[in-house]
């Protein structure tokens, strides 16, 4: 066999025996598994719209925004994503990944420092080493070694990137003490809002993310999105200012070198934007409550609670069982945890039945105090 082969299938066997092993099977079933926290991805108004903008236009943008590849769906949905998260500007790429690798490339030069929680999410990891800018990865949270960080730099110029609500454990990054971090040190503050959008939010901008709920500061503040989530479509966004959008635009390579957002998922989160209320922020709240509740775990302040497993194993037989039950569970296994700790994954979300809430929660309850139990024995 190949060199290059051997290496690869000694890995995979690696994988397999510590019962880490990924596949990506069709599944279908009571779904808790996904990020339509909104219930929002097969909403009639979102699929309607997706639809018309085919007619009206193509399946594909067809080419990269800046030769042909610009509608009028994404100026659209550009303007309503600036006005409704309250900023100047917005600019829409393919996917959240490719936002997060755009706004970081094209923020950090060489004399910028960039200071990034440790529990960032990939994309934002990968953004920072792409960036090619020196790097500091600082504790979870942790508010007093980002202050060291900007206080001892080097470089002129700082960027602070975190997460508005963190997946795995819930938990979420104080923006107002952050951004005054950053107006003491000049700093600028970078906030993915993927898991914060359809969930948080000021009362004035529920489920705007809890970038917008942020009165004081708001030239500090860059804010990335996607559309994948509860706003049922596909896609990712950079907002902040003119400024912003001018350096994205001319200079990251995920907007120059890749083909533009669909016009018909632009059409479709655009749609979903107007359906982002606060009765059906409520509806994903109170399935948060009663799943956290019954499976005796903390209500997150996402839509994502985790329970955790004592094994890979383990994890994925739950996952497993419930699959054969008409249950979807994702599960969170090494290297996707930062504490090492494999969970299940369930999303809470919007428009569940009382009836679906209560069968998940029995079912999910059971099946994992059986596989925890197996794994002890």
């Amino acid at each position: 066999m190949n060199a290059l082969f051997s290496r690869l299938s000694a890995a995979a066997e690696r994988r397999s025996t510590a019962g880490l092993y990924r596949s990506d099977l069709v599944l279908d079933g009571l779904d808790l598994a996904s990020n339509d926290y909104l219930g929002l991805s097969a909403h009639p108004l979102v699929r309607s719209a997706a639809i018309e903008e085919i007619e009206r236009s193509s399946t594909s943008a067809s080419a990269s925004r800046l030769v042909t590849g610009t509608t009028h769906a994404h100026h659209r949905l550009e303007a309503a994503l600036a006005e409704r998260l309250r900023h100047p500007a917005c600019v829409t790429f393919s996917s959240g990944y490719l936002a997060n690798i755009a706004a970081v490339t094209a923020l950090a030069g060489p004399d910028t420092l960039i200071i990034s929680d440790a529990h960032n999410h990939a994309s934002l990891i990968d953004a920072c080493r792409l960036a090619k800018a020196p790097t500091r990865i600082v504790a979870h949270n942790d508010l007093e070694a980002v202050e060291a960080a900007l206080a001892g730099r080097q470089q002129t110029e700082a960027l602070v990137v975190v997460e508005s609500v963190y997946s795995v454990f819930g938990d979420t990054a104080d923006l107002p003490c952050l951004l005054d971090l950053c107006v003491r040190y000049d700093a600028l503050l970078l906030v993915d809002e993927a898991h914060g959008i359809g969930v948080t939010g000021a009362e004035t901008a529920v489920g705007m993310g809890a970038a917008a709920a942020v009165s004081e500061f708001r030239d500090r503040l860059v804010v990335t999105a996607t559309l994948s989530k509860a706003l049922g479509s596909q896609g990712g966004a950079v907002l902040g200012a003119g400024l912003v959008r001018d350096a994205v635009v001319n200079t990251a390579r995920t907007f120059i070198f890749d083909t533009g957002l669909s016009p018909a998922m632009a059409a479709a989160a655009r749609a979903a934007l107007d359906l982002v209320t606060a009765e059906r922020v409520a509806s994903m709240k109170a399935a948060r409550a009663q799943l956290a509740a019954v499976l005796d775990v903390p209500v997150p302040a996402g839509a994502v609670l985790s329970v955790p497993m004592p094994s890979p194993e383990s994890g994925v037989r739950a996952r497993e069982l419930l699959c054969e039950e008409g249950i979807l569970v994702g599960c969170f296994r090494p290297p996707s945890v930062p504490d090492g700790i494999t969970r299940l994954r369930l999303t809470a979300r919007a428009g569940l039945s009382p009836g679906e809430l209560a069968y998940a929660c029995e079912r999910i309850r059971a099946i994992t105090e059986i596989c925890a139990a197996e794994s002890a024995a």
